[in-house]
């Protein structure tokens, strides 16, 4: 990953520091946002290190760690919990042997809690990577874990 090159395709205005950190982030292959990272984004911006951290670490989207292949990011709203995430998320935990904001062994898989998702009519929801999947089962989950695992 070029650092220099991404950053320096926005220009150095302070309101593209969440584009640059997507970036940044999209284009790790552990799936966050480096030390470095934020370095190269606070000196290209001219702000301080603790400001562009500061931003990282308000947004849920960004990590500070790393993360797996593919990160599964469970919908914990009001309706997504009465049509059954909590049960999704023990069958995840159980299925994959950890726990929410860890990853896998393996490195394919993260877990995380999203707020919403905003696909409150298909509930319970993932989303993985940015793909997302409802009406969820423990039989459903299995088949989108093994087509990730395969690749697909």
């Amino acid at each position: 990953m070029d650092r220099e090159a991404i950053v320096k395709g926005f220009e150095p205005q302070l309101h593209n520091i969440l584009y640059i950190l997507h970036e940044l982030q999209d284009n790790n292959p552990r799936h966050f946002v480096a030390k470095e990272d934020i370095e190269a984004c606070a000196d290209y911006l001219k702000v301080p290190y603790s400001y562009v951290h500061g931003v990282a670490t308000f947004y849920t989207m960004f990590s500070l760690t790393p993360r797996g292949r593919h990160i599964i990011r469970l919908c914990d709203s009001p309706p997504c919990h009465l049509m059954g995430s909590t049960t999704v998320l023990d069958y995840l935990r159980q299925k994959l042997g950890i726990d929410v904001g860890e990853t896998t062994p393996d490195g394919a898989f993260t877990l995380e809690l999203a707020s919403c998702l905003g696909i409150c009519g298909v509930a319970p929801a993932i989303m993985i990577n940015d793909e997302m999947f409802g009406k969820l089962t423990p039989d459903r989950v299995d088949g989108i874990l093994e087509e990730r695992r395969k690749g697909v």
